[in-house]
């Protein structure tokens, strides 16, 4: 997930009672004619007056530029300046390798639970004095809570009040070296403290959309300023939460509370390639971690079911929670849908869903049920578009 984790759009959601909050970029979408929507507490833009189709292609050829504000940023800062004491209370949460962790790196993880379940997925980045977690908006109150549970009062744990922009595309770097020309030379993962229009900024290379590209934390008073001057480069145009989903749908990223849960444990999601090896069975520092046992368990003799690609034979899209079936007529369910719906730089519907393993090989065919119908699908592999970050 990069920097920008990814979340379900609902834009048929209710309004809440409560009023809804506003990230620094509000008058800016309003001013952009964006259509803004309910999600996670925030007023966000669902898509602008170009439209969701439109968004969606000019971030694969060009560059988009996202409002993600509204993600939980939390620095986690040991008093003393020991970054080893951060990251082994880290750790404690977190199945990933923190110690090994180099400054100016991040990697993908995730908060499990004592069951071995997925609580939230998030980014860890490294920094000369502390680390920088960003998780999704909808669980950024659980998750600073739960960090904060399980650190010492030696290390300060508190929410970041930047602004957050993500610029995704295959012209993101060179709209940004424009503004900040030391971020060319970054590689996918890397993280960096910039300057842009003469304010410091924590820009790291990476997304959630499978494109190349930049998220940048940027103080909320310069967060118009630094999003004028990238929208004024004729390569980027505004994108929203409709075009963020389907982009990383297209790009096989999974999404909290849909594709993985606290019901879905990482090898189950296809996501056991992020536990560092350190923290593997016969790693320097295994297990340690909520859910362990399970965990590891399941990495060697492999879990009973599989998050996997699907693609509708025909044009209709499945969507999240259709059951699945093995066989065209009779029978239970076997699986569901988790995400689905129109890939547009594929021309087709795309689709992820959960399987029993025995199920879950590329071309294997199964069924969704939709309005009392079955349609078929072959299982395929993610991504469905080849990602094109910057490894090198």
């Amino acid at each position: 997930m990069s920097l920008q984790a990814a979340e379900a759009v609902s834009p048929a959601a209710p309004v809440p009672a409560d009023p809804l909050a506003q990230t620094p970029l509000h008058a800016l979408h309003l001013r952009l004619g964006a259509r803004m929507v309910p999600f996670a507490g925030y007023a966000m833009p669902l898509q602008y007056t170009a439209g969701l189709l439109k968004e969606h292609g000019h971030t694969r050829a060009a560059a988009g530029f996202f409002d993600v504000s509204h993600m939980g940023q939390i620095a986690v800062t040991p008093r003393s300046g020991d970054a080893a004491e951060a990251a082994g209370a880290l750790e404690a949460l977190i199945p990933i390798d923190m110690l090994g962790l180099g400054v100016g790196r991040q990697r993908y993880g995730f908060l499990t639970d004592e069951a071995g379940g997925i609580l939230d997925d998030l980014m860890v980045a490294r920094l000369p004095d502390r680390f920088h977690v960003v998780v999704n908006a909808a669980n950024k109150a659980a998750d600073l809570a739960r960090i904060r549970a399980h650190c010492p009062e030696s290390i300060d744990v508190a929410l970041v009040p930047d602004a957050l922009i993500a610029l995704q595309g295959p012209k993101a770097a060179e709209v940004l070296a424009r503004l900040a020309p030391e971020t060319a030379a970054m590689r996918f993962m890397d993280v960096r403290r910039v300057a842009i229009l003469g304010t410091a900024c924590l820009v790291s290379r990476s997304g959630y959309t499978g494109e190349d590209g930049f998220e940048i934390a940027v103080p909320a008073e310069a967060a118009e300023a630094v999003a004028e001057a990238l929208l004024a480069s004729p390569e980027v145009l505004p994108i929203g939460l409709g075009a963020r989903d389907s982009l990383r749908l297209e790009a096989g990223l999974p999404l909290h509370g849909a594709d993985i849960d606290p019901g879905t444990s990482p090898v189950e999601a296809s996501l056991a390639w992020a536990i560092s090896p350190a923290r593997r069975s016969g790693g320097a520092r295994p297990g340690g971690f909520p859910g362990a046992e399970r965990i590891l368990a399941e990495m060697q003799a492999g879990p009973a079911r599989r998050r996997v690609g699907l693609r509708p034979e025909g044009r209709a899209p499945v969507r999240a929670e259709a059951p699945l079936f093995a066989a065209e007529a009779g029978g239970e369910p076997v699986g569901r849908v988790t995400s689905g719906g129109f890939g547009p730089s594929l021309g087709a519907p795309v689709a992820m869903g959960l399987l029993p393993t025995g199920l879950a090989a590329p071309g294997t065919r199964v069924f969704a049920d939709v309005r009392g119908q079955r349609l078929p699908l072959l299982v395929s592999p993610l991504p469905f578009v080849p990602a094109g970050f910057k490894r090198g």
